[in-house]
């Protein structure tokens, strides 16, 4: 079985999530994608952070959508790091992406990249909102898409094919055996989140998922020989 790892906002548990030196130490230690997540500037920039303001991962306050680029750029996200727009993080790996987006503004904004850059074979698409998943479908034909559940049920599953996803990214700690069952018979691939113990590892593997996100990157050695 082709397990894939997946490292989540870069190794986030070793580096600041989301900058260009968590990426880059993904890509380093061998996990097979990279999974980052998108906002809008005021500016109308792609910008790699995953909450919607950038209180708890940079030295300043205040939301994304309210502050231009040159005001994201003067903040440090930790360790000296630098906010980082989504062109930058194609230009400094060259691992296959995991692009999440909050809204359908990003997705239009991430169509344009998509396009310019020829990014189909190399970044899948995820969210959590079905809108998003259906705005980039329709303006990307062709792109891989992923919804992303936290609190679900069995409707996850029929979401997903409604919503054209081949994935569904799903809460470990939430995740039941008819859940896996019912996304198996729509033919769907399953990603467990977030899997940072032997354990939560133990557990995708029985519950024979197709890949793990991960804070850590010894998922990636530790995955091959766990049962």
């Amino acid at each position: 079985m082709n397990f894939l790892t997946i490292g989540h906002r870069g190794v986030m548990g070793l580096e600041p999530e989301n900058t260009l030196r968590s990426f880059v130490a993904a890509q380093q230690a061998g996990l097979d994608v990279i999974e980052l997540d998108l906002h809008l500037s005021k500016d109308g920039a792609l910008v790699v952070m995953h909450d919607a303001d950038v209180d708890r991962t940079t030295d300043g306050t205040g939301p994304i959508a309210e502050k231009t680029l040159a005001e994201l750029r003067s903040l440090d996200a930790g360790h000296g790091e630098r906010v980082p727009v989504f062109e930058e993080v194609l230009d400094s790996v060259r691992s296959p992406l995991q692009a999440e987006i909050k809204d359908v503004a990003a997705a239009r904004a991430l169509a344009e990249v998509m396009h310019r850059r020829d990014l189909v074979s190399r970044v899948e698409v995820s969210s959590f909102h079905d809108e998003a998943i259906a705005e980039i479908a329709r303006l990307v034909p062709g792109v891989r898409t992923a919804l992303i559940g936290s609190r679900f049920g069995p409707d996850i599953v029929d979401r997903a094919v409604e919503a054209g996803s081949a994935t569904i990214c799903l809460n470990i700690r939430r995740l039941t055996l008819e859940v896996v069952e019912h996304a198996r018979k729509a033919d769907l691939k399953i990603i467990g989140w977030v899997v940072n113990t032997q354990e939560h590892l133990r557990l995708v593997r029985a519950l024979e998922l197709d890949g793990a996100t991960t804070d850590y990157p010894e998922i990636k050695r530790t995955g091959r020989f766990t049962a």
